[in-house]
């Protein structure tokens, strides 16, 4: 039950066939999942499945993920500690107070390690971006996030829990907050009064080396995919195209060649 790369602690239960459950459904619960090494990449795509379910019809509260500078700290932010240095990424599936937004809904966060999350109004005093996704809890497809990050330059969040293979743009800004230069990679949820299971099935974080983002149309990304294919294939077409037309005059001029040298000896005799 160790991982190289993670460290999880409270009520997470490991299922490494299946999940890693953050909570269960049962009330007071908190979990946490936490990268043992910190992102030293600039630029970088993170790529979560998840699952938010349960058999009640009251649920709450939430998930979210964590790049910050601090890791494994049991707090009352989705599970995780007030006050943060970094970035958070929160899934708050249970309304407190914000009148005219539809739950769950998706935000963003930028700590600077003194500014507290207010939970009595669903962190709106400090939301940096957000989305409202309703159908992301109990999706009937695999539900998944990818947030892409350039330094300095970009941060898009995308979704998919309404079709499979099609991801909803929940926000995007070419000013993009500063994340710690030692940040760490988290996981954490929580439930009160009411509960939900909070499951996280896979992680994929990479590292971008392009100097700009790479424009993915959404939704429907899988478009841009093939488009950039399409045309790696025309270019390899073109060069083969290219070879074989060389190979041809090559060889047509050794035919001539060979025919005048034949029809010079013809005249000698």
């Amino acid at each position: 039950m160790q991982s190289r790369w993670y460290d999880f602690g409270g009520d997470t239960i490991i299922r490494t066939d299946q999940y890693i459950r953050l909570t269960s459904d049962k009330p007071s619960q908190n979990g946490w999942l936490f990268s043992r090494v910190p992102l030293t990449a600039t630029n970088w795509e993170i790529e979560v499945e998840f699952k938010i379910h349960g058999k009640n019809q009251l649920y709450g509260d939430g998930f979210a993920m964590w790049i910050t500078k601090e890791r494994g700290k049991q707090g009352p932010v989705f599970g995780s500690a007030d006050k943060f240095e970094g970035l958070g990424i929160f899934f708050d599936t249970y309304k407190n107070n914000r009148p005219g937004v539809v739950f769950p809904y998706v935000m963003a966060m930028v700590g600077d390690g003194k500014t507290s999350y207010d939970k009595d109004s669903d962190g709106k005093d400090t939301e940096f971006a957000g989305c409202s996704a309703r159908g992301i809890r109990q999706a009937n497809i695999p539900t998944k996030f990818r947030l892409t990050y350039f330094q300095d330059k970009y941060l898009k969040l995308e979704l998919q829990y309404k079709t499979e293979g099609e991801w909803t743009l929940c926000f995007e800004t070419n000013e993009p907050p500063a994340v710690p230069q030692v940040a760490y990679l988290g996981f954490t949820a929580e439930t009160g009064e009411l509960s939900d299971n909070h499951d996280i099935i896979s992680v994929n974080a990479k590292n971008l080396y392009t100097t700009q983002p790479t424009g993915r149309p959404t939704p429907g990304s899988g478009r841009g995919k093939k488009a950039s294919v399409a045309s790696s294939g025309g270019s390899w077409t073109w060069f083969f195209f290219k070879v074989i037309l060389f190979l041809l005059v090559v060889g047509g001029g050794y035919v001539g060649y060979t025919a005048y040298r034949t029809k010079q000896r013809s005249h000698r005799f």
